[in-house]
């Protein structure tokens, strides 16, 4: 019975590790069947390093790129209208915000009846998704659910990187790729077969700044506009690495002080 029980034990132990081997032969070969993006260019930004800060003009001009061009596909679930007019942020007037949220109609309630009832948005509203749930987004893009954009940069690797590169990175798909029905070809999504068609063109977004309206500027300007909506803290936490340094410092000055004054009458 002990010999009969050791022979099972191998008998398992050589057919797991046979499954595990499948397994990651299927994992291996993966990268093979679907590319890899393009390395992503690197890009300047204003908010980068330890005391970047977000360029307020720019954030308009991203909210205004969201708006007119993605809005119409993807939602942004977590911010509210009233955090585009609070400080760290693109800081919109509140009566512009007001404005801007009463464009919208959101369903409210229930009433003293019972039912449910739609009102303009108000500024503490949520931005509204441009569909009613899941399945009807699916219907309206080809089975694909666009992705909500609220914290878009933190969900992908290279975040503002990556945004700016994707929406520039549309392109005509070289001779030997096959693309599939409704699919684009873009550099930078891995596999580089993507659902959503390029969204944006020359000219599509008119600036009230005057700013150039390239598909290039239209990047730059949302993918700047997306990483404050994922991190809208990002200036108060600078900040507040600053001050921590300069404390550090100035306490390490002082223990250093303290530490020569107790240890001067010491003989070495």
């Amino acid at each position: 019975m002990f010999d009969l029980g050791k022979t099972r034990a191998r008998r398992f132990l050589l057919a797991s590790a046979l499954v595990a081997a499948g397994g990651l032969t299927v994992v291996a070969s993966l990268p093979a069947m679907a590319a890899e993006g393009a390395a992503l260019p690197k890009q300047e930004w204003s908010f980068s390093g330890p005391f970047g800060k977000f360029d307020r003009a720019q954030l308009q001009r991203g909210f205004q790129v969201f708006k007119e061009v993605c809005a119409s596909c993807h939602s942004m679930g977590l911010i509210s209208f009233r955090n585009l007019a609070e400080s760290g942020g693109p800081e919109f007037p509140e009566d512009a915000v007001k404005a801007l949220a009463a464009e919208y109609e959101v369903q409210d309630g229930p009433d003293k009846d019972g039912e449910m009832f739609t009102r303009p948005a108000l500024p503490s509203d949520r931005i509204p998704a441009p569909f009613a749930n899941e399945q009807a987004a699916r219907a309206s893009n080809n089975g694909s659910l666009p992705p909500d954009l609220s914290v878009i940069t933190k969900a992908r690797h290279g975040g503002a990187d990556y945004i700016y590169a994707l929406l520039s990175g549309y392109e005509e798909a070289p001779a030997d790729i096959e693309l599939r029905d409704g699919m684009s070809y873009n550099a930078y999504f891995t596999g580089h077969q993507i659902a959503m068609p390029a969204p944006l063109f020359e000219d599509a977004v008119e600036y009230s700044d005057g700013t150039a309206g390239t598909v290039e500027q239209y990047a730059k300007d949302v993918a700047a506009f997306l990483t404050w909506a994922g991190e809208p803290s990002l200036e108060a936490r600078h900040k507040m690495g600053l001050n921590v340094m300069i404390y550090l410092v100035i306490l390490a000055g002082l223990l250093y002080a303290a530490k020569r004054r107790l240890f001067s009458s010491v003989d070495h």
